[in-house]
C-alpha cells in the first residue's frame, strides 16, 4: 500500500467516525527540513562535518 491508498483509507475511517480527516501525505516536508536545517545551524553540527573531522579524535 502506498501513501496516498493509506491516506485514502484514515480519510475514509475518519469520515465514519466524524473527526477530521489525516492532513495529506507530504504536506508538511518542506517545513521539517527546514526545521531540521535550523537545528543544525543552530546546533553547529554542520560545521564540524564540513571541516573533515569524524568527531572520534581519528
Amino acid at each position: 500500500m502506498d501513501a496516498m491508498q493509506q491516506h485514502m483509507l484514515d480519510a475514509y475511517r475518519a469520515a465514519q467516525r466524524g473527526e477530521a480527516p489525516p492532513p495529506p501525505p507530504g504536506r508538511g516536508d518542506l517545513a521539517a527540513l527546514r526545521a531540521a536545517r535550523d537545528h543544525l545551524r543552530r546546533s553547529g553540527s554542520g560545521s564540524r562535518a564540513r571541516d573533515g573531522s569524524t568527531g572520534c579524535g581519528q
